[in-house]
This record gives structure tokens, C-alpha cells and sequence, in this order.
């Protein structure tokens, strides 16, 4: 009886089957969807929302590491503002990663400054620059804050929008990285 049950099992495995027929016939009915297809799991007009969220929130964090870069002053000024610019450089990037996606989606990218910070998951600070403790830990709090929002949203996304949570992985294991450093300048 095992072995009839581990058959059974088994060809529930090999029942699928492709409609390439069905599949290219929408693909040259809908071409102007570009990437989105009918297959395509969830609201994208809220994954295009999230996705500019998470551009708010990289685009505060390259300010805020740009001015923490610039206007950090005392002995351990160079090693610091060295990590920060290295960081700015990569929220940039993250930034413009996810706006690229957006477009993708076929959503337009929200970087009006007039709403960055309403939208954003962390906060622009802006502490005194000869105090490079709080700096390295307001970047810390910032970091966990997006280790946490993007972990959410990756679980969100699931296997619905596998391209959109791949990019949101990579984004959050640079953030990590970012979080990582930032400890280790916090020990010294």
C-alpha cells in the first residue's frame, strides 16, 4: 500500500503541463504590458507603491549619509566619512534599482522632495559634526529600521513577484553589510 501511495504522490509531480499555444497568443495580444503578464501575482499598482516607498527611504539614507560624510569633524573623521560616502554611494544605487523596477512595472518613479521623508521608513538626522558616535549609531538605527521594513517586504512579495523580491534580497543584503560596518566602527 506504500508503494501505491508514494505512486500517487509522485505523478501529482508530473501533471504539468504548458499552454505555449495560450501563453504566445497573449503574449502578441498584450505586448504593450512589456514585462507584466497575465501571471502576474499581485495589486501592482501596491507593489509600485512599496517600490517607491523603498526609493523614498534609500534616497533619505544617501542625504543622510552624504551629510554625515561631508560634515564629520574629529580624529576618526577620515575612516568614518569614508564609510559613510561608501554607503551613500550604494542607497543611491538601491534607489535606482527600485525605481528602475517600478518603471518595469509600468509605474513612474516618485522621487518629488516635497514627500521623500513622509515617505521614507527611516528619518534624515542631522547631529552635531564632532559627534561621529551618534552619527555611526543614528546610521545604525536607520539600517535596522530598512533590515526590518524590506524583510517584511520580501516575505509580502513570496513567490507572487519573484524578479521585484529578488531585487528587495540583494538591496537588503547589502543593508546588513551597511548594519555590519557600522557595528564594527561602534566597537573601536
Amino acid at each position: 500500500m506504500a508503494t501505491d501511495d508514494a505512486a500517487t504522490d509522485g505523478a501529482a509531480t508530473d501533471d504539468f503541463v504548458l499552454d505555449v499555444s495560450r501563453i504566445r497568443a497573449e503574449a502578441r495580444q498584450k505586448m504593450a504590458a512589456g514585462p507584466v503578464t497575465s501571471t502576474y501575482g499581485l495589486d501592482r499598482e501596491k507593489v509600485i507603491s512599496v517600490l517607491n516607498d523603498v526609493v523614498a527611504t534609500e534616497v533619505v539614507c544617501w542625504l543622510r549619509y552624504t551629510r554625515h560624510a561631508i560634515s564629520a569633524t574629529g580624529i576618526d573623521r577620515a575612516q568614518v566619512a569614508a564609510e559613510f560616502t561608501e554607503h551613500a554611494a550604494e542607497e543611491l544605487d538601491h534607489g535606482r534599482r527600485a525605481a528602475e523596477r517600478i518603471s518595469q512595472l509600468g509605474g513612474r518613479p516618485d522621487f518629488d522632495p516635497a514627500g521623500l521623508t513622509r515617505r521614507a521608513h527611516t528619518e534624515y538626522t542631522a547631529p552635531a559634526d564632532d559627534d561621529l558616535t551618534a552619527m555611526l549609531e543614528h546610521n545604525l538605527v536607520a539600517e535596522r529600521i530598512v533590515i526590518s521594513t524590506y524583510q517584511e517586504i520580501a516575505r509580502w512579495l513570496g513567490d507572487h513577484d519573484p524578479t521585484t523580491r529578488r531585487l528587495i534580497e540583494s538591496i537588503l543584503e547589502e543593508e546588513e553589510e551597511h548594519a555590519d560596518d557600522l557595528l564594527d566602527l561602534l566597537a573601536r
